[in-house]
């Protein structure tokens, strides 16, 4: 027997795909079945480091949680990593092979494929299901060719397809009936049931509209998902719609929304704190007064490192730190507090140098050969566990990182620490997610006795939760019968 195949695309971009994969991971890992995520092609700059020292983007590393393994490359074989509004980083089996613009990367898309259906492959003879994840829509007419992220990698694998939209952006028929129209006849053929996903209020009023849409369709809808308030999973790519205030919030922390943040999903853990109050500070945004300013990640750590200096943060930093305020550095956003970054050969832009915000002395230069691993170690404050990731081509130097911020494996010492403690800087993503480092850190930045948080549990919580929402809301009799092996098939290596 070979793998069943399950594939779920999206009318749109944020439709629930990546929460359904995950939900349906869970739904099958609960009933014993070997079962793997997979994404052909991801465009995202949330990315996690995988087992096998590479990186995939971060929703398959969550959809690997839910199946109860570690993630892997094949897991998501292709990565984009937007560094300019028409060019991204290609990340194949999850190290880079090129910077590309849009017109060069449609040409490498032949041999992107390959590299999918290797994956595709090695997944197949190794579960019992694999459950796949589209890319935005595949009714944008002007991607479909040489598509390997959507109905290209359904056609090319014969895999039936579940078409998810989301009622709570209004249009639903529209999306669905419309997406459908887009499709070749083979490709309509191939989806096999519709979900919809977010649906606030009452059933009876929706009912006439999913019978309609049956009839116009000819495909059953094989459930409506509620809306599910409060889930903690990290993000695919986009930064959170909204952030709710917090009544017993007691710190107040601001990230800086950089054009090429990266990495936001380090913060969570403030979004989910009760006692954090914690913002994204866009574009011409006031920046109000803080406890804690978290410099984030960067793909372009020079350009937003300019972006700074023109919202004016250099200014609200030194005003910050002068009144007792702590900073944080977080890899890119680390970098730019030293004194210059070089990217001598072009790795993230033109060549050339930058000067730092120049809180600490020490100077980056941007190499070819990226960093990609798991960390784990003790933090310098509180002596407390901390584990997580590093995804970086910067190297590091200077006197600054004479006192680490922490002390990983075999007492190799990460980022820096001000003697004064109040600016710390890490190349550790992940950093706030362990519940002894949320909390040493939190008190460093003034939240005394803060109440306890654990990141992991919360998502297992969140992932447990969509699957208990499958098993009420789906079709299960018709799941099961699209997630049965099939006959062993000979295929490609």
């Amino acid at each position: 027997m070979t793998a069943s195949v399950l594939m779920v695309q999206g009318c749109t971009s944020d439709a629930g795909k990546s929460t359904l994969v995950a939900a349906l991971c869970r739904w099958a890992y609960r009933r014993g079945m070997s079962v793997a995520p997979f994404k052909p092609q991801n465009m995202a700059l949330n990315s996690a480091v995988t087992v096998d020292g590479g990186e995939i983007g971060r929703a398959q590393a969550v959809q690997a949680q839910a199946a109860g393994l570690l993630p892997h490359t094949d897991f998501n074989p292709v990565l984009l990593k937007p560094n300019s509004d028409i060019g991204a980083q290609v990340i194949v089996h999850g190290h880079p092979v090129a910077n590309m613009d849009a017109r060069h990367y449609h040409d490498y898309k032949r041999i992107a494929m390959d590299a999918v259906l290797a994956s595709h492959h090695r997944l197949a003879n190794r579960y019992d299901a694999v459950i796949v994840e589209g890319a935005g829509s595949p009714a944008e007419i002007n991607l479909r060719d040489r598509d390997i992220a959507n109905m290209g990698y359904a056609e090319a694998v014969d895999c039936p397809v579940i078409l998810i939209a989301d009622i709570d952006r209004g249009g639903v028929f529209a999306h669905l009936v419309g997406t459908l129209a887009l499709l070749s006849e083979s490709e309509r053929a191939r989806v096999v049931g519709f979900v919809i996903n977010r649906f606030r209020g009452d059933m009876a009023l929706l009912q006439p509209g999913l019978d309609w849409l049956e009839r116009e369709t000819g495909k059953p809808v094989l459930g409506v998902l509620p809306y599910l308030h409060g889930l903690q999973l990290e993000a695919e790519d986009a930064l959170p719609r909204e952030t709710a205030r917090k009544q017993a919030a007691r710190l107040r922390v601001l990230v800086p929304a950089l054009p090429r943040i990266s990495n936001h999903t380090d913060f969570d853990a403030f979004g989910a704190h009760a006692e954090v109050d914690f913002r994204f500070i866009g574009p011409d945004e006031t920046h109000p007064p803080a406890d804690l300013i978290v410099l984030p990640g960067s793909k372009s750590t020079r350009a937003d490192l300019a972006w700074l200096r023109a919202q004016g943060w250099n200014e609200t930093i030194t005003r910050h730190l002068r009144y007792g305020g702590k900073v944080i550095g977080i890899c890119g956003g680390f970098q730019m507090l030293g004194r210059f970054v070089h990217d001598p050969q072009g790795i993230e832009s033109e060549p050339g140098s930058s000067a730092g915000l120049g809180w600490l002395q020490m100077e980056t230069t941007l190499e070819a050969r990226k960093q990609l691993r798991r960390v784990e170690g003790k933090l310098v404050l509180g002596d407390s566990r901390v584990s997580g990731y590093e995804i970086h081509c910067g190297v590091s130097r200077g006197a600054a990182l004479g006192q680490p911020a922490s002390w990983l494996g075999a007492g190799e010492p990460d980022g820096a620490l001000t003697p004064d403690g109040q600016i710390l800087g890490t190349y550790m993503h992940g950093l706030f997610d362990e519940p002894q480092a949320l909390a040493a850190l939190l008190g460093w930045a003034g939240l005394r006795d803060a109440a306890p948080l654990d990141m992991h549990a919360l998502r297992e919580a969140s992932i447990d939760r969509l699957a208990d929402a499958v098993e009420a809301h789906l079709d299960i009799s018709a799941l099961q019968r699209l997630l049965q092996p099939r006959e062993r098939t000979p295929c490609a290596p």
